[in-house]
Order: structure tokens, then C-alpha cells, then sequence
């Protein structure tokens, strides 16, 4: 059960990070609102992005490339 826990600590963590930064690219919250944390039953956690506009995916995806310059 612990190891659950900590998956899906991580995985609140994480959906949180990436709320927090499409918010700070100005993305409105109902276009993200779909995005949530996921864990598996032997706690592997991940996040679920949903369906995300094209243009939100275009900003995040030059945020990430301004990053990696």
C-alpha cells in the first residue's frame, strides 16, 4: 500500500507541475482542466493528459524547446 501512496504522491506532484506551467504560459484552465494523475495498481504513477488543444500543445511544446536552447 505504501508504494501506491508514494505513485500517486508522485503522480499529484507532477499533474500539478504541469498545471502550473501551462498556467504560466497563459493556457487557460479549461483547457487543461482534463489533466490528472494517474497510478497502476502496483504504483508505476503517471499523468493523464487528455485532449489537449493544438495550440496549448504548440505552446508547450516551444516552452520545452526554448529549455533544451
Amino acid at each position: 500500500m505504501e508504494t501506491w501512496r508514494d505513485g500517486r504522491s508522485r503522480a499529484t506532484d507532477a499533474t500539478e507541475a504541469i498545471r502550473a506551467a501551462l498556467a504560466a504560459l497563459g493556457v487557460a484552465e479549461a483547457a487543461w482542466s482534463g489533466v490528472r494523475p494517474l497510478v497502476t495498481q502496483t504504483g508505476r504513477p503517471y499523468v493523464d493528459l487528455g485532449t489537449l488543444r493544438a495550440e496549448v500543445v504548440e505552446q508547450l511544446a516551444e516552452a520545452l524547446r526554448s529549455k533544451c536552447h
